[in-house]
């Protein structure tokens, strides 16, 4: 299930100026990444401690994660506790079912994720939920 998370972070959210800065930054991250690795996703989250950690989509052979859970797990590798807020820029309508739980593995069910658009603008913002 899909759910908003306050008035901060509505359903549809147009103007990217209108983020905390913080989240800006992770949405900037997420869509530089996505560009700098020329991969279909680009993801970023932001740690209890304010570090952030940013990733592509993963597609080898072996291996295949999202950009998100990719994140996830830089996170959880490099000692995080829990997360702030999480960003993905796909050209997905929403963050899948699998992105969320992994957010919400770490950050609670309340951890916003903000969905955007490879032009950086988020579309969507849910609680990991």
């Amino acid at each position: 299930m899909i759910q908003t998370t306050g008035p901060t972070y509505a359903r549809g959210m147009t103007d990217t100026n209108a983020l905390d800065p913080e989240d800006r930054k992770i949405v900037t991250l997420a869509r530089s990444a996505r560009a700098r690795n020329g991969v279909p996703e680009g993801a970023a989250v932001r740690d209890e401690t304010g570090r952030t950690y940013v990733a592509g989509t993963v597609d080898l052979d072996s291996l295949k994660l999202s950009a998100l859970r990719t994140a996830v797990a830089m996170a959880v590798a490099s000692g995080a506790k829990s997360l702030e807020a999480a960003a993905v820029v796909t050209e997905a309508e929403e963050a899948s079912a699998e992105d969320r739980a992994a957010v919400r593995d770490l950050g609670g069910p309340r951890t916003p994720v903000l969905v955007a658009g490879p032009d950086g603008v988020v579309r969507l913002t849910v609680s990991a939920g």
